[in-house]
């Protein structure tokens, strides 16, 4: 066992929250919001006569709300009062470990006593559990449970509720390479890339070289085309570095450049193999290709010469 697992491990059984009382007793407003929001048309919620003819002094307030009850409100969580609890120092070495993201798993509650109007409840945590490290969809973590008690102003228990969550390591994933817009005049040239062949479009009557792809030559208007492939070499014409906005997908700051072929023709493609500071206009490219998926492939180009790292 590792010296950060003695840590964590040594927190078990140790109190989390000490006992804070909620911010108002029970309510009948606040039971009214409640069941509106839930659509509960129990009558003994609100109706001292069934509350009565079920059986009990009055009414009651419905048991899923013994959380709310003790809810710090908005203003608590924007003005903290700067001392850290329990539980902000186990979340901290849980996050030394690498555990920064959080989910919640399950919740069990048991309730010992109905709340009625008037009732102060409380509520204290302490950890139960850590769990040993556990490889999950969402990546590695730990299962971490906690006993929330909630008592009235007597220090009577209400109710307790077992707590858990998996605090983990996010897995690395690469978001999908955005995908290309496909159609009848550009579908050659994908294809052509997914074998690693870079091609211009030519136009069959006057030979003039164009890129992007379209259906007609812009010098003489012919709709009849072939193709040639390129030789792989250029120079970066211009470039931009762009910061935001960042997509998953791609490594950030991210080069795309303006890249003039030898032949002549100009496409748009991200620069490998340098640093955004050490590129230039004019410096001399090579193509290389990115295969993101099995399904895609497409052009980039690096400084001419030996690869280097950026």
């Amino acid at each position: 066992m590792t010296g950060h697992e003695d840590r964590l491990r040594s927190w078990v059984g140790r109190e989390l929250v000490a006992r804070r009382a909620g911010q108002d007793p029970v309510n009948v407003p606040m039971i009214r919001h409640w069941v509106e929001a839930m659509q509960d048309a129990n009558p003994v919620y609100l109706d001292e006569d069934a509350a009565r003819a079920s059986g009990r002094a009055g009414i009651v307030a419905p048991a899923s709300m013994v959380q709310a009850w003790t809810m710090r409100g908005y203003a608590a969580t924007v003005t903290p009062d700067g001392t850290p609890s329990g539980f902000d120092e186990l979340v901290a070495m849980l996050a030394e470990g690498g555990y920064t993201s959080v989910v919640a798993t399950d919740s069990e509650l048991e309730f010992h006593r109905e709340l009625v109007p008037g009732d102060h409840v409380s509520v204290e945590e302490r950890l139960e559990s850590i769990s040993a490290e556990k490889r999950t969809g969402l990546g590695t973590g730990r299962f971490v449970t906690t006993i929330k008690t909630y008592r009235d102003a007597s220090g009577e228990v209400v109710a307790t509720q077992r707590w858990r969550t998996l605090r983990f390591r996010p897995a690395e994933r690469r978001a999908p390479r955005p995908r290309p817009a496909l159609n009848p005049d550009n579908a050659f040239w994908f294809e052509a890339a997914r074998e690693h062949r870079l091609v211009i479009q030519r136009c069959a009557d006057c030979k003039s070289l164009r890129h992007p792809p379209g259906p007609c030559c812009p010098q003489c208007g012919s709709f009849d085309w072939d193709s040639v492939e390129a030789s792989g070499a250029g120079h970066v014409h211009t470039y931009v570095v762009s910061h935001h906005p960042r997509h998953p997908a791609f490594d950030h700051p991210l080069v795309v450049a303006v890249i003039e072929l030898a032949e002549g023709t100009r496409l748009i493609a991200n620069m490998t193999g340098v640093a955004p500071a050490d590129v230039a206009i004019g410096m001399p490219v090579v193509l290389e290709w990115i295969d993101p998926d099995p399904d895609l492939s497409l052009p980039a180009f690096r400084p001419a010469g030996p690869k280097k790292d950026a």
